[in-house]
């Protein structure tokens, strides 16, 4: 069985080859051990706190398999993006240039700088074990996330964005960066990507150029790959969007990854969520699977089962309630673990 819970200081060695794992791309996880150990604290922080705004909190969780007690996964949330530090994407717009005497009419996309996710809440740092990749234990990882969300709303962004890893090759070598960012930077992709996943943003600040740049003019392995994700981040794309999540034309500035955004109230797991009594016995598993999390904060667990749903009482066994730290009579909240997004 696994079971989702918040980050704790012991589970640093495990999030620290988790990030040298996950390789080049993946921004939000650098292999960096004293990073990685604030992160940690942070969390464990704020999950102290009585929070009635979003503010620049950092919510990382774990998935654990429970028999063995080994962390597979893990996912995280920010809950306000840019407020201590410029959060850039590239928004992706359209030039025309025209002369009537001439009669040429020509449109150009364009790549423009900018700030416009600033404040929003980000899902981020998503990675599942390969050894565990089964069972639909990405969808509790992913989702998961969505119930916490759901049960303190005051703590989030009511807009909600997702930055999906771009297209990189077997080498990690990025085609969208050799065409654009390396000019620029005067640096190799895995260099710049360690810098901005460990805080390091002024240099882009400092040497990213001001104005509009034009796609037409980029080398074309560079414009085939903008808005792609990389072929392991394909799930994770087609989860979201059957959360409701739709790309809206931003990209990242190193990958050229897209971004994905939705209304917080408008996440079909979050809007669908309900809550339910807990009865402990023999539940249905002929149906559909559910997510259930209790109502914890710093305690928080979730996971998913077959269960038995009647005038407001949830059944389920008592593997499960151990997992959720619930007893009789308790409060989950529960939802189904898969469906489409109204």
């Amino acid at each position: 069985m696994y079971v989702i819970r918040p980050i704790a200081s012991d589970d640093l060695d495990r999030l620290h080859q988790i990030a040298i794992d996950t390789g080049a791309g993946f921004t939000s996880l650098p292999d960096n051990r004293e990073l990685l150990a604030e992160r940690i604290h942070a969390t464990e922080q704020v999950l102290q706190q009585e929070i009635a705004q979003p503010g620049p909190h950092h919510y990382l969780f774990v998935l654990e398999e429970t028999h063995s007690g080994v962390v597979v996964g893990t996912c995280g949330i920010d809950a306000a993006v840019g407020l201590t530090a410029p959060f850039y994407h590239y928004r992706i717009g359209t030039v025309v240039h025209a002369s009537r005497e001439l009669n040429v009419h020509n449109s150009f996309r364009t790549l423009y700088l900018c700030n416009d996710y600033t404040g929003c809440s980000e899902m981020c740092t998503l990675y599942l074990d390969p050894d565990h990749r089964h069972s639909g234990n990405g969808n509790l990882l992913s989702k998961s996330r969505f119930l916490f969300m759901a049960e303190y709303p005051q703590r989030f962004a009511d807009k909600v964005i997702a930055e999906l890893r771009g297209f990189t090759d077997d080498k990690g070598n990025s085609p969208f960066w050799d065409g654009l960012g390396k000019r620029f930077f005067s640096m190799e992709y895995q260099q710049a990507d360690y810098l901005t996943g460990s805080g390091n943003k002024v240099f882009i600040a400092e040497l990213m150029p001001k104005h509009s740049i034009y796609i037409h003019l980029l080398p074309e392995a560079a414009q085939e790959i903008i808005g792609c994700v990389h072929p392991n981040t394909e799930p994770a794309r087609r989860m979201l969007e059957s959360e409701g999540f739709r790309y809206e034309e931003y990209v990242d500035i190193f990958d050229g990854g897209p971004t994905l955004a939705i209304r917080l109230g408008d996440i079909r797991a979050i809007h669908s969520s309900r809550y339910q009594k807990v009865a402990i016995g023999t539940p249905d598993d002929n149906g559909n699977e559910f997510l259930l999390s209790n109502t914890g904060l710093a305690n928080f667990r979730c996971t998913k089962s077959y269960i038995h749903e009647s005038g407001g009482i949830t059944t389920i066994n008592a593997e499960t309630a151990d997992a959720l730290q619930v007893k009789e009579g308790d409060t989950l909240r529960i939802v189904e673990l898969k469906g489409r997004s109204r």
